[in-house]
């Protein structure tokens, strides 16, 4: 009998728990994704912080709750588009496939889930909105470069209510200084269609209402080290303008996906400036959210990167010590300093002096930078930033994305869901449920 009731008293306690928790699922999900940012990335940005400004955690730090495991359907080592697709569409496929399975199917996103129940959607990045990472939550592709494709079913077929981020290029044609063969002007398709647009910064100040479209760039916009804050804004800044107007304008709700998307860049050229200060802008932009979150008490905050990259390492060659003060010296993202470097009589190391603070060039360095310079070398950029890397004791594995798996960060109604060690497809069911959406019937609905 007391076995019973006992029994009795645990199934009731469960389903009362069970209740709870499904009573507390978020009206809004903030997606943020740093694209290339693995676990050292993110003891990198706090001892860099730390050493520059004296503060010992990061926004990320408050709500770590687990790891993703990053690998695509056909490789152990996955890309942006199929980890984008992940969180997206809850499935694992292949590198390069956007929003499709590995059959080369179309599968339904978070974001077409969203709109069927009439909740609001939109991007912020800082690279092309028709880059892998956005692209795989606004269209349907089976390969990446696709970007032409990419850009017109964003106007045409996603419905978002607001895209801001670079790489105006694909939306205008090539007469007009884009890269569209067929002569379409989407950013004109838009505007008739009701959207707001800005292209730059007043008139991304100036937006009011949705649905907006902010474009800052024919291409990426600029690394944070570089940005000039007269023509672009923060990631921040546009998380939190971002925020304001899905606020004022839904009623039922809201799906924002937020990339930090040249944290990958910086990794890929093995640049750890480019990379720390993409790291930091990104964490900028997460406190937006977080704020946001917390006033609101309705929404469900995840981070979690789509992979590595670059394989970076704090210590190298067997020295115990990494050093954040010499990087800290450092002005100008790889792009930057490789260009000044080759223009037509530069002085590469006063240059590397005014711009890194290094001023203990060796003559085997020297030599190598100014032949490199000299022959026009491919590899002349990671030359000179690997001169940087080595004074900050900082190594690389790779100029690819690498296998490690990344952190998960989830604060708000529904982040039970995301605690532990997940699969990156697991991730994207948890964002789903979370949400009570149901993308395999919404696929078969849409698309079988």
């Amino acid at each position: 009998m007391l076995l019973r009731i006992a029994s009795l008293f645990l199934l009731a306690f469960w389903s009362l728990q069970c209740n709870a928790q499904a009573q507390s699922l978020p009206k809004n999900l903030i997606l943020m994704i740093p694209d290339g940012f693995g676990p050292a990335s993110l003891t990198m940005a706090r001892d860099f912080q730390q050493a520059t400004t004296g503060k010992m955690q990061l926004a990320l730090d408050e709500f770590l709750v687990g790891n993703a495991r990053t690998y695509a359907s056909n490789s152990r080592v996955t890309d942006s588009a199929a980890g984008a697709t992940a969180y997206s569409c809850g499935i694992k496929t292949y590198n390069g496939a956007i929003a499709v399975a590995p059959d080369g199917t179309p599968c339904a996103t978070l974001f077409e889930a969203a709109k069927k129940r009439g909740l609001k959607t939109g991007v912020v990045v800082t690279t092309r909105i028709t880059h892998a990472t956005p692209a795989a939550f606004s269209s349907h592709v089976p390969r990446r470069a696709n970007e032409d494709d990419i850009a017109t079913q964003q106007i045409e077929n996603s419905g978002m209510d607001l895209i801001f981020g670079g790489g105006g290029k694909y939306f205008i044609p090539k007469e007009a200084g884009g890269a569209r063969a067929d002569g379409r002007n989407l950013l004109l398709e838009a505007k008739r269609k009701g959207y707001a647009l800005a292209g730059n910064l007043a008139e991304f100040h100036q937006l009011s209402k949705l649905p907006a479209i902010a474009v800052f760039a024919p291409d990426h916009m600029a690394y944070e080290v570089d940005r000039d804050p007269t023509k672009e804004p923060s990631l921040a800044e546009m998380t939190e303008k971002a925020l304001q107007l899905l606020q004022k304008n839904n009623p039922k709700g809201f799906v924002l996906m937020v990339e930090g998307s040249r944290i990958d860049h910086a990794g890929h050229a093995n640049d750890p400036a480019g990379h720390v200060h993409d790291i930091l802008a990104y964490d900028a932009a997460v406190r937006k959210a977080l704020e946001f979150a917390r006033r609101d008490g309705q929404t469900l905050v995840v981070s979690v990167a789509d992979h590595e990259t670059g394989g970076m390492t704090l210590g190298r060659d067997g020295v115990y010590q990494w050093k954040p003060e010499a990087l800290a010296k450092v002005k100008n993202s790889v792009d930057t300093l490789a260009a000044l470097a080759k223009k037509p009589g530069a002085d590469v190391v006063a240059l590397l002096k005014e711009k890194t603070g290094i001023t203990d060039l060796t003559e085997e360095e020297i030599t190598t930078l100014k032949s490199e310079i000299a022959a026009a070398a491919p590899r002349f950029a990671f030359t000179l930033i690997h001169i940087v890397s080595k004074r900050s004791i900082i190594g690389w594995t790779t100029d690819g994305h690498s296998a490690v798996d990344v952190t998960v960060h989830a604060y708000g109604p529904g982040t039970y869901l995301f605690r532990g060690n997940h699969e990156n497809a697991a991730v994207g069911q948890a964002l789903a449920k979370a949400m009570r959406f149901d993308l395999k019937a919404l696929t078969k609905t849409m698309f079988k």
